[in-house]
């Protein structure tokens, strides 16, 4: 089930990518507050629904436990929306998606997580067509870029922002797929097989929840409006955003070094969904990009459902 969690988790973010993108002002000062707030409370929302709907059982101390993860997270995302007043999400995207190929070489060589011939292939395909996708939004952000538009920089200190979420949130999936991995060894306190993908959530999203509020204290404390032009795509990013979660810890538990490459290719959903809703143009060069990733996802599956056989 794994594979199927990861492709949903896949579309869902790629769908939220297409609506932060619609929602991104680079010209709004206080967009990446705005953003965090949205998700926070979409996070809470869902996470409060799996507490006392669902009624997972919870241990408390888990928030302490998994907040190295959910920091990670957080601060990568809070890192990635404030990019986007510098660096269009268009380009951006594909490399901070390249986390995914980060996070795949942190389990092998830390979690001696090592994946079959087949699924090897397709994350080799998905790490070369989302970094060739990278090459080719920045090639051409360079060339229509003018000099007098101060919004967006080309220069190293735009990419920052997107290096820095590659990092921070790679470290993050790693530290995922070493929570999720086995609950027999995982950190987390009186979880079982059942619920041990629920309670990392309700952590995470809880912890989300907090800084969401304190980033709206914050803007009440600026006196700045709460609703501006771009509140509703912002919201709906957030419900995907939030359901892309509600599926992503069950993918990492899964097979994590696998999943991970696969996930980062959300960019790619994103990329179609622009090309369709805002007419976005697409050269040969970015279908063949989306045609090497989409060929590496085949390929995960046709070894997950070999594995199965």
């Amino acid at each position: 089930m794994w594979f199927f969690f990861a492709l949903m988790c896949t579309l869902a973010w790629g769908t939220a990518d297409l609506f932060y993108k619609k929602g991104n002002d680079s010209a709004e000062t206080s967009t990446h507050l705005r953003t965090l707030i949205t998700v926070g409370f979409a996070m809470g929302l869902y996470a409060t629904y799996l507490l006392f709907v669902q009624k997972i059982q919870f241990d408390p101390v888990n928030f302490l436990i998994y907040l190295p993860v959910s920091l990670c997270y957080i601060v990568s995302m809070a890192v990635g929306y404030f990019g986007l007043r510098y660096l269009e999400l268009s380009i951006s995207s594909p490399i901070q998606n390249s986390s995914g190929a980060v996070a795949a070489i942190l389990c092998m060589v830390l979690l001696k997580e090592f994946p079959d011939w087949l699924s090897a292939i397709g994350i080799v395909a998905v790490c070369i067509g989302v970094v060739y996708l990278g090459v080719i939004e920045r090639r051409e952000a360079a060339s229509e870029i003018q000099q007098a538009d101060k919004r967006y920089v080309s220069s190293f200190k735009a990419l920052i922002f997107p290096l820095g979420y590659c990092i921070i949130d790679s470290l993050g999936t790693f530290l995922d797929a070493y929570y999720l991995d086995d609950v027999m060894t995982t950190p987390l306190r009186n979880v079982t097989e059942a619920n041990i993908e629920d309670v990392a959530n309700i952590a995470y999203l809880y912890t989300f929840l907090v800084v969401g509020v304190v980033c709206l204290i914050i803007l009440l404390a600026r006196k700045e409006k709460l609703i501006l032009p771009g509140t509703k795509s912002r919201t709906i990013a957030a419900i995907f955003e939030t359901a892309g979660q509600a599926v992503y810890v069950y993918a990492m538990s899964g097979n994590g070094v696998v999943a991970a490459p696969m996930i980062s290719a959300y960019c790619i959903v994103s990329l179609i969904l622009s090309r369709i809703f805002l007419k976005e143009k697409l050269g040969w060069q970015k279908y063949l990009a989306i045609g090497i990733v989409v060929v590496g996802i085949l390929l995960m599956g046709i070894a997950e459902g070999l594995l199965e056989a």
